[in-house]
């Protein structure tokens, strides 16, 4: 079967996979991968309970039939909505998945090809749900397949990270008192107290390592109330902070500044992780979080891809062929040094 990059990118943005909705684009490629001679296999992946799916859903592992594979490339199957068709002009694909990661599906599945007509030891891990929780990584850990390398394919620029940014998410909920709001001092405003509560942790100083940058906060989402008219008794707000080092230090911060005002629970932690040089490749460091502290049991991480992580998520996601072209390239070369 002929390989065309291209052609493969669009095809795959053109298979809607908002997370949780992964199973034709699966399927798509389960039949793909199959034409090209590979074994394939499913891992099954449960809907969770919020999920507005209840189609199957399933990581796909690929390979040639009997062999121990000494590097996995990886990247994600699933989208971030909403639904965007692929387009293309001279220069770039267009589409929602472009570069996040259905062209680093494309690019991989390249590499991969050449390197096994070479000779070499090499499978492939396409997995559901990177974009809310990494349910499928978490899931693929539990059946590792014996690769001493784990190549994961995210928006780089065709840059080798360094490090990757961890993630904290925090829930911040503040209880009032509610109240007719002609009568103020009869209430206690839960929003008032949420407000003074994330004025607080903005203030805070969040940690800096001179290699890798600050760490960040966006507050994300707020809710509370139930009328302009009412004293607000609840109130709540979701953030999202990204971590340079261990957590502790920030879970500790927040918690000061908040204490006797609101309450915190933490949600959700990815941890901050540094990976390896290699020489002469340029390097950057991703502020960004991925599968790989999910995918430990897949062996040493490293972590690239072609596109930019500047237009993932937006209306305008674009991927430049000439990007896709050189990282097929790219993966090959990574590929046969690490196994060298």
């Amino acid at each position: 079967m002929a390989l065309d990059p291209v052609q493969l990118t669009r095809t795959l943005v053109d298979i809607e996979s908002i997370t949780y909705n992964e199973g034709a684009v699966g399927v798509w490629l389960e039949q793909y991968l199959t034409g090209l001679g590979l074994a394939v296999e499913r891992m099954p992946v449960p809907q969770p309970p919020e999920s507005p799916h209840t189609g199957e859903r399933f990581n796909l592992y690929a390979a040639p039939a009997g062999a121990t594979p000494e590097a996995v490339f990886s990247t994600h199957m699933d989208t971030v909505p909403p639904f965007l068709a692929s387009s293309e002009d001279d220069e770039f694909i267009y589409g929602r998945g472009s570069c996040d990661a259905k062209g680093i599906i494309a690019a991989q599945i390249g590499a991969a090809v050449r390197l096994l007509d070479a000779g070499a030891k090499v499978g492939l891990l396409f997995v559901v749900g990177e974009e809310r929780d990494s349910a499928g990584a978490r899931l693929a850990n539990e059946q590792p397949r014996g690769s001493r390398f784990l190549i994961n394919g995210e928006p780089t620029e065709n840059r080798l990270a360094l490090a990757s940014k961890g993630a904290l998410r925090a829930t911040i909920r503040a209880a009032g008192k509610m109240a007719h709001s002609a009568y103020p001092e009869l209430g206690d405003s839960a929003i008032n107290k949420l407000v003074h509560a994330l004025e607080q942790v903005l203030a805070l100083e969040l940690p800096f390592v001179d290699d890798i940058g600050p760490g960040t906060l966006n507050i994300g989402t707020i809710h509370g109330g139930h009328a302009p008219n009412v004293i607000a008794d609840t109130a709540e707000a979701h953030l999202l902070i990204r971590l340079v080092g261990p957590s502790e230090e920030v879970r500790a911060a927040i918690e000061a500044a908040i204490a006797g005002i609101a309450t915190v629970d933490f949600t959700l932690e990815i941890p901050f992780i540094r990976m390896r040089k290699i020489e002469g490749l340029e390097t950057m460091v991703a502020a960004f979080t991925t599968d790989i502290p999910a995918l430990t049991n897949w062996g040493e991480p490293v972590l690239l891809g072609p596109g930019s992580i500047h237009v993932a998520h937006t209306p305008f996601e674009r991927l430049a062929k000439r990007e896709l072209f050189a990282a097929i390239d790219l993966y090959t070369e990574v590929a046969l040094r690490l196994l060298q």
